[in-house]
């Protein structure tokens, strides 16, 4: 048992999280080495929410309000870390869930459906048809899910993905600590955050945004600028950290 004064306590129940829902089958085993490749960014922010991932956090907000249809999309990981913090921004946000993998097995598709539907999240089930562009099982989605959305929010994304949902247009928000990636540059907004601090401050924004606070932060969005600010503050922790 970890105990909670322990100063990595989050990252070792997260860790142990991971590696339990791998043996249950929710997890791919990729999905143990992307965690701890984002791990390594969340020690450079310093484990905590920048101020530029809360603005980009409240303009994933003010997106998601104001969409014809949005939808997240959730995978393994994301299911065994968020499935609570999901629950709590889809009620907010009025968002449909949906199950998208890249190692997809009609197994796990059903492992994790019941997680999210057992922390009260709201699943999109159907037949999922090859709409996205891709070559892979990603591709596979829902018409009346993703296939029809015109916002999606993707935490933990793969690159080529995002880059085929912006090329039919989509708006993508996306949830990644590394700014450097191809999800992060590709994406309409980037929050450069851990999943679970990130994903609760979209649920609150949702509720807090004040009258047209929404309207300019959707047209002042500027994802290179939030992205050059996470870097920024990578660096400027980088040159103290041996002080």
């Amino acid at each position: 048992m970890i105990p909670k004064d322990h100063p990595r306590y989050r990252s070792l129940i997260a860790r142990e999280r991971l590696a339990r829902c791998a043996r249950e089958g929710i997890v791919a085993l990729e999905g143990l080495a992307a965690h701890g490749r984002g791990e390594a960014f969340d020690y450079l922010i310093g484990e905590r929410t920048s101020e530029s991932a809360a603005l980009a956090a409240r303009t994933a907000a003010a997106m998601l309000l104001s969409a014809r249809h949005p939808v997240i999309s959730v995978n393994g990981n994301t299911a065994a870390l968020a499935a609570d913090e999901i629950a709590a921004l889809q009620k907010a946000s009025g968002a449909d869930v949906e199950v998208n993998l890249f190692h997809r097995t009609e197994e796990r598709i059903r492992l994790i459906t019941r997680l999210l539907e057992e922390h009260g999240v709201r699943v999109l089930s159907g037949t999922a048809e090859r709409l996205v562009p891709l070559a892979h099982d990603r591709a596979l989605s829902l018409r009346e899910g993703i296939g029809d959305a015109d916002v999606v929010l993707v935490p933990l994304e793969d690159g080529d993905r995002c880059a085929a949902l912006r090329a039919m247009g989509k708006t993508v928000i996306t949830i990644d600590l590394n700014p450097l990636s191809r999800t992060a540059r590709t994406a309409t907004l980037t929050i450069v955050d851990e999943l679970t601090r990130a994903v609760p401050a979209i649920t609150v924004a949702c509720a807090s945004l004040s009258p047209g606070e929404g309207e300019r932060l959707i047209a002042s969005l500027d994802n290179i600028y939030l992205l050059r600010a996470a870097i920024d503050e990578m660096r400027e922790r980088l040159s103290h950290a041996l002080e």
